[in-house]
């Protein structure tokens, strides 16, 4: 089975960078489609970025131009890099991988079979 394994939240300033990490065990995600999604309390999980098994990434319109999503086939992990954070950013970040042979400019909005357990970041 797929384990997703989050890391690198924590306390950010507003205007600061944080970069977080998933790695993928158990299997090979080369293939697949990945990508993160966030939650806030009394919000409903959003998807902030994904990424094709060929590199097509694609952001929700809040993060775009600050959020960077990218995926290292080797080592089997997914990373997003997040700069000039502001407090409205402030979420768990959950990594989640499907899709498995996808083909298509961006991956199904549905395409997480597979999710970690999150990484809390905090702007202020």
């Amino acid at each position: 089975d797929v384990q997703l394994v989050e890391s690198g939240g924590g306390p950010v300033e507003a205007g600061g960078s944080v970069r977080l990490s998933c790695v993928a065990r158990g299997y090979n995600v080369a293939a697949w489609c990945m990508g993160w999604f966030r939650q806030s309390p009394g919000k409903e999980r959003e998807a902030v970025a994904s990424i094709t098994a060929d590199n097509r990434a694609t952001y929700a319109d809040s993060v775009k131009g600050r959020f960077t999503i990218s995926r290292d086939k080797v080592k089997n992990i997914l990373y997003l890099q997040m700069d000039s954070l502001k407090p409205e950013d402030t979420a768990v970040y959950y990594c989640a991988a499907g899709a498995l042979g996808y083909i298509g400019a961006k991956c199904p909005p549905d395409f997480g079979e597979y999710w970690g357990q999150g990484t809390q970041v905090t702007v202020s």
